[in-house]
């Protein structure tokens, strides 16, 4: 399911006093990497939202306010998102064009560290969007590889991503991830996607790789 700011927003019950945070180290492919959402990229941020193909192409991403990402900052330092009632951790992250001096924010992912029913069934595992001006260079595909190493050491495996039938450009992108269409499932009537417009959802399985073995 492509992540929005919105996408924070509590949907099932989840609550997981213990859980550690881990540090990613370095997320970095060549001119794509994955920062911190903080203060500093902000004006970036709207900066892509205000692009005219942003406004053309994703009118819902075009309208994200700077009250919105504060607000989202503040709920989610260091973009880390606390475990809590009907909230599960996850980390969030903004895609950086490192050698885009103009137009550096190509788009935001979470990654969700739940095995529960509505996270496997609906949400999935990993969010992603990515700003209209940037489309076209594999910034999705690539984000999510930079995150399957983080989803593997808190022992997600397999990892689900979903999407909606109709969004071809999220269903190449898992396809490309290696991932299996399982099924479509009907979305609850009751469930915060449907009412918004968000019916069926594709169910895409990847089996991660292991990890290389440590060097000494």
């Amino acid at each position: 399911m492509p992540f929005r700011l919105r996408d924070c927003l509590p949907f099932s019950h989840f609550s997981t006093p213990s859980f550690k945070f881990l540090d990613p180290g370095p997320l970095v492919d060549a001119d794509l990497e994955l920062v911190v959402p903080s203060e500093h990229w902000v004006d970036e941020v709207l900066k892509s939202c205000r692009h005219p193909l942003s406004m053309r192409d994703a009118p819902a991403l075009a309208d994200t306010s700077r009250e919105q990402l504060m607000d989202f900052l503040r709920s989610c330092p260091g973009g880390r998102q606390q475990a809590a009632t009907r909230l599960a951790p996850a980390y969030h992250f903004w895609m950086r064009e490192r050698e885009n001096s103009e137009l550096p924010m190509a788009g935001g992912i979470g990654l969700r560290i739940s095995n529960n029913y509505e996270t496997v069934m609906y949400s999935g595992h990993i969010g992603y969007h990515v700003y209209p001006p940037a489309r076209g260079r594999h910034y999705a595909e690539r984000a999510c590889r930079l995150l399957m190493p983080l989803a593997h050491l808190h022992g997600i495996d397999p990892l689900w991503i979903t999407c909606n039938p109709d969004n071809f450009a999220s269903r190449r992108t898992c396809e490309r991830l290696g991932g299996n269409l399982v099924e479509i499932v009907p979305v609850p009537t009751d469930h915060p996607l449907y009412e918004r417009g968000e019916k069926e959802k594709c169910r895409y399985r990847i089996d991660l790789p292991s990890p290389p073995p440590a060097t000494a």
